[in-house]
């Protein structure tokens, strides 16, 4: 798409509107990418909320991502998108050496709402405010969205383990604490 795309770019909606069914995982896989890059700070938690959003969306069966009129409209530029592709590749390009439709009943229309919901529990546990939280529900959520864009229920899987691993530990580290201080 970066390499079609004209100087000025595409507006997000346009960009929803070339990838059908597969917007869900293009826009959560983008947003996901600040999210990878370990040590960074800010930006991951503010692109956590519109990943929430998103991911409530495919829960709430939306077949097809809702953007207020304001980010629709949107534009990211050639440069833009190229640099984004070259980003999620060097991050993730042994994905799509590996990612083929399989296992494709997990992206039903049930399953996207389970992954759904799977996502926004991941994108928020971005939001924690301690250092280094944000990799890797990152790579969890990055995972899952290009899983759902190659429609490999693998790929999605192994994103969910790895989000669904994060989620646990943070659960038994509030719990240790818990103990510690109160013990």
């Amino acid at each position: 798409m970066s390499q079609e795309a004209p100087e000025d770019g595409f507006s997000l909606r346009e960009i929803f509107d070339r990838l059908h069914e597969r917007a869900f995982g293009a826009a959560l896989f983008i947003l996901a990418l600040p999210c990878c890059i370990p040590f960074l700070y800010g930006v991951p938690q503010i692109v956590s909320l519109p990943m929430m959003v998103l991911a409530a969306q495919m829960a709430m069966g939306r077949r097809e991502p809702w953007l207020p009129e304001k980010f629709a409209s949107r534009k990211i530029d050639k440069k833009g998108l190229t640099r984004t592709a070259n980003g999620g590749r060097k991050w993730f390009g042994w994905l799509e050496k590996i990612a083929r439709p399989r296992l494709t009943f997990l992206m039903a229309p049930v399953g996207e709402r389970v992954i759904g919901f799977f996502l926004v529990l991941f994108c928020a546990s971005i939001l924690v405010p301690l250092p280094s939280t944000n990799t890797v529900p990152g790579i969890g959520v990055a995972i899952v969205a290009f899983g759902l864009m190659a429609r490999d229920g693998i790929l999605v899987i192994l994103g969910s383990i790895i989000g669904t691993a994060w989620i646990a530990t943070l659960f038994a580290l509030v719990a240790l604490g818990v103990r510690t201080v109160s013990g």
